[in-house]
């Protein structure tokens, strides 16, 4: 099941809703208008049936015509790794890190599929980050490896976008480099939660990042330094994941800058393709 978070116009109040193949969504009207908490509420079994007896008796919307918002209604952080793809950290002229490596990005980062990625005038090098999200469904802490399935809800597709001349400044400078990271709508997310029976292994997916029709990134999560259960695990050692938290698992090789107008479109198969337009403020 796909869930999904939409407005109908800029003023209307969000709705929960389900998607099919084909581009329909259904509204779950009266069902919240949270995919984490309808799932925490219901289970999975009992909201497919729900979702399954309004498919036959409700009318749907067009996803083309509707305003798309990060698919968690509430967000206390983003785990981000980073260095979590060989290639990519050879890319970036850094060693695998023996454990794994953790930046936050705040939630209001956060931005929907087909909205604008923003960069503020104070940078001019914007690159683009495909990654699988882990979407947490349960208050979790001290997690051990072989539960990890314990606290997911579904995944989604992240783009974690990064201002690398203010990072790399930072890094030389010995620094954190967070800033680089968070500025708002430098997490856009989505579209829909994908819920954990779409994914019966979430360490076989591809991904891949295209600029205007041209991919510039491509892998499979198979190749993670660190998989999903050793993640979930080191992050909830001391530190509580709450309903809602992501977890983005680490970029692939094939960053590269970007410019103003550019199309980004991040795609993980069995997850979805999350679509974002690059505006500078400085252009």
């Amino acid at each position: 099941m796909f869930l999904g978070r939409i407005r109908r116009t800029p003023s209307d109040p969000v709705e929960l809703v389900a998607r099919r193949a084909g581009g329909e969504l259904l509204s779950l009207t009266g069902l919240g208008d949270d995919p984490v908490a309808a799932l925490d509420s219901y289970g999975l079994e009992r909201l497919t049936e729900l979702v399954d007896r309004r498919w036959s008796a409700g009318p749907t919307l067009d996803e083309a015509a509707v305003l798309f918002e990060p698919p968690v209604a509430t967000c206390t952080k983003i785990c981000c790794l980073a260095l979590n793809y060989l290639a990519h950290a050879q890319e970036s002229g850094m060693e695998v890190p023996p454990e794994p490596v953790l930046f936050f990005k705040p939630p209001s980062a956060l931005t929907g599929h087909n909205r604008p990625v923003v960069a503020p005038a104070r940078t001019r090098h914007l690159e683009h980050e495909v990654e699988l999200a882990v979407v947490v469904g349960k208050v979790t802490r001290d997690l051990p490896e072989e539960r990890w399935r314990e606290a997911v809800a579904g995944y989604t597709v992240i783009n974690d976008m990064t201002a690398r001349d203010l990072q790399l400044a930072n890094i030389s400078r010995n620094v954190p480099w967070d800033q680089s990271k968070g500025f708002d709508t430098f997490a856009p997310t989505g579209p829909y939660l994908a819920t954990v029976d779409e994914v019966p292994d979430p360490q076989a997916l591809e991904l891949t990042l295209e600029v205007d029709g041209e991919i510039r990134q491509r892998a499979n999560t198979k190749q993670m330094v660190f998989g999903l259960p050793r993640l979930i695990a080191d992050l909830s050692n001391g530190m509580t994941l709450m309903p809602g938290d992501l977890i983005a698992t680490g970029t692939i090789a094939g960053i590269a800058p970007l410019k103003d107008g550019d199309t980004m479109r991040a795609t993980v198969a069995g997850v979805g393709t999350l679509v974002n337009t690059v505006k500078f403020r400085s252009a």
